[in-house]
């Protein structure tokens, strides 16, 4: 084989392999979650949103939830039987406030236990999700996060703040359209918030967790642990089942530069007692 064959051979290997990496993830993510519906009796359903990069350009575009996952996971619901649990993976930023409450409302309506799985982080729609679920399962350092509706660039609720603290004649009419606006958009959230939980608290306790997670108590991306959730009363807790880990590992982070994090995968055992030094 002369050199331009081998050159024209390492080429189309090359530029097969992302392909047959990504078929040999999509196999292997198959058959784990195969094993974990059969092991747990559920529908298992993942939302994942990873940071991707466009072909070619290369610039960063980071996933949220849009109308196409709430198509597929109420797809995928829908051909769940109503008694089955489902096992519902969120790892998101937020997204689409109509495409999350439509998500929440399919999995609050399913007559089957829904257990919401985090991982690591679900945060503004990927709560808003999660509340509407039996049960809340976060990893010890996972998070939540507030669902206050956002304009823009800005909090609703920061704006109708900023309204407020000035006379009307020296606010411009697009920033009065925007602070009607908020309070519309902070109003219906704040609704959509209790009726989700209103099933499983008491209708006083439902309004104030409602009024607290959607009206601007805390910036956008603070971070609610586990242990702030349970304070709450929200349904949380931290049995994270080892085997939805192992399936976060088959949905890596696109990788087009040197890695930040790095680590050997084996899990690292400390030395029996014996051996330690004394």
């Amino acid at each position: 084989m002369d050199f331009a064959s081998l050159f024209w051979l390492f080429f189309i290997l090359s530029a097969l392999q992302p392909v047959i990496h990504q078929r040999m993830l999509e196999a292997s993510r198959a058959r784990l979650i195969s094993r974990i519906e059969a092991k747990r009796g559920s529908r298992v359903i993942l939302m994942i949103h990873r940071q991707e990069s466009m072909n070619l350009l290369g610039f960063p575009v980071v996933r949220y939830i849009d109308v196409n996952d709430s198509e597929e996971v109420i797809r995928a619901i829908h051909l769940t039987d109503p008694e089955v649990p489902i096992d519902l993976v969120l790892h998101t930023p937020g997204g689409l406030v109509l495409a999350a409450l439509q998500i929440a409302r399919a999995i609050a309506r399913h007559r089957g236990r829904v257990r919401v799985i985090v991982p690591h982080y679900a945060m503004s729609g990927g709560t808003l999700i999660a509340l509407a679920a039996d049960e809340i399962i976060l990893c010890e350092h996972a998070v939540l996060g507030p669902v206050d509706p956002q304009l823009g660039q800005y909090a609703a609720a920061s704006i109708i703040k900023a309204v407020s603290q000035k006379d009307v004649n020296e606010v411009d009419d697009q920033t009065l359209i925007l602070a009607d606006q908020s309070e519309k958009a902070i109003r219906q959230v704040r609704e959509a918030v209790y009726e989700l939980l209103r099933p499983k608290f008491p209708e006083d306790k439902a309004r104030e967790l409602a009024e607290l997670l959607s009206t601007g108590t805390w910036t956008h991306d603070y971070p609610i642990t586990a242990d702030e959730a349970k304070r709450m009363g929200l349904p949380v807790n931290t049995d994270m089942p080892e085997e939805f880990l192992q399936l976060m590992s088959l949905y890596p982070q696109p990788v087009k530069r040197m890695p930040t994090v790095e680590y050997l995968p084996e899990r690292r055992m400390g030395q029996p007692a014996t051996q330690r030094r004394q």
